[in-house]
């Protein structure tokens, strides 16, 4: 077993305790933090330049390793405010790329150019979407290519101090912020608490305050033909199911939950290359995510993507809304 995949596997799990692996990376865990600190007095302090953009900026992230809904929310957050009349676009890092330049993510982008998760919200949600190792660089390229967008979403950009935003919305699924410690003796990027405009939980963690969003599959399946299957047709027969992200089982999880039989599931790293091995054809349908589809397809289109859907409540709706009404844009 590969370094990289075993610790795919055991760190969610060393990260639920204060065990003793946590504790033999403590050290390290407190030089991380001694960086964090030191880099938050920089940008304090005026020693790095904060990057503001003309248009009002919205940040989704999360303070813990790995997934926890900040794509589904980016997608969900871009169709609101499209329906509330705002022209939106998003930048992002584009995680996972091989290029390093600044470019426009289009329909028929290659993930490997733009990252699997930009090109999955261009394709959602039909906004601009543009990547660069530097999201003030996307958002000025995007500006100038579009310039009817009057708001910008910056997914996965909650730890990217050097752009100035006007509301941050941190997500947080079951796990928390498991034993409370930075990386990587637990699975926080920075410490927490610590303030933003809207905490969105997609699981339940005891955790309080926030609003909470309800997170399930969608009765439908396509595939890469645009051909349509009923998970529910499914139920009664093996199925075999692939996902690459932070966290797998919660995917086969869900599927379980419906009432399908998985005869086989492929847990992979988070944003795997599916060019390097895809899964193995069999007779049997194959199920992946929406953000497995658009690098599978290019080797199985045969396999049905799942989509997830991420509901929040109402009143984050409305409390969005009001917050994005009281701020003084420029």
């Amino acid at each position: 077993m590969r370094l990289s995949t075993w610790l795919h596997q055991q760190l969610p799990r060393i990260w639920t305790s204060r065990g003793w692996i946590a504790w033999l990376l403590r050290p390290i865990a407190l030089i991380h933090s001694a960086l964090l600190w030191i880099r938050a007095l920089l940008w304090r302090r005026g020693l790095r330049q904060v990057q503001r953009l003309p248009v009002p900026v919205i940040v989704v992230g999360n303070v813990v390793a790995g997934g926890a809904g900040k794509t589904p929310l980016t997608i969900a957050l871009v169709k609101h405010l499209q329906q509330q009349g705002w022209q939106a676009g998003v930048i992002s890092r584009g995680h996972g790329r091989l290029s390093d330049d600044t470019r426009a993510v289009l329909p028929g982008s290659l993930p490997s150019e733009v990252g699997d998760e930009p090109l999955l919200i261009q394709q959602k949600t039909g906004a601009p979407v543009w990547v660069a190792n530097q999201r003030a660089e996307a958002g000025r390229a995007l500006l100038q290519a579009h310039p009817q967008v009057n708001i910008l979403v910056c997914d996965d950009g909650l730890q990217h101090w050097a752009l100035a935003r006007d509301l941050e919305i941190c997500v947080m699924d079951e796990r928390g912020v498991g034993n409370g410690w930075l990386l990587p003796a637990g699975p926080l990027r920075e410490p927490w608490p610590r303030p933003v405009d809207l905490l969105l939980h997609t699981g339940v963690n005891g955790l309080t305050g926030g609003f909470q969003a309800l997170r399930q599959l969608a009765p439908v399946a396509h595939d890469a033909q645009g051909r349509s299957l009923a998970l529910s047709s499914l139920i009664g027969q093996p199925v075999d199911a692939v996902a690459g992200l932070a966290r797998p089982e919660a995917f086969f999880a869900m599927l379980r939950a419906v009432g399908l039989q998985l005869n086989q599931t492929t847990a992979l790293p988070d944003h795997f290359d599916y060019a390097q091995g895809p899964p193995t054809a069999s007779d049997r349908h194959l199920l992946c995510t929406e953000k497995d589809a658009v690098k599978l397809w290019l080797h199985q289109p045969q396999a049905f993507a799942v989509p997830l859907v991420l509901t929040p409540e109402v009143s984050f709706w409305q409390t969005l809304d009001k917050r994005l009404a009281e701020k003084p844009f420029r």
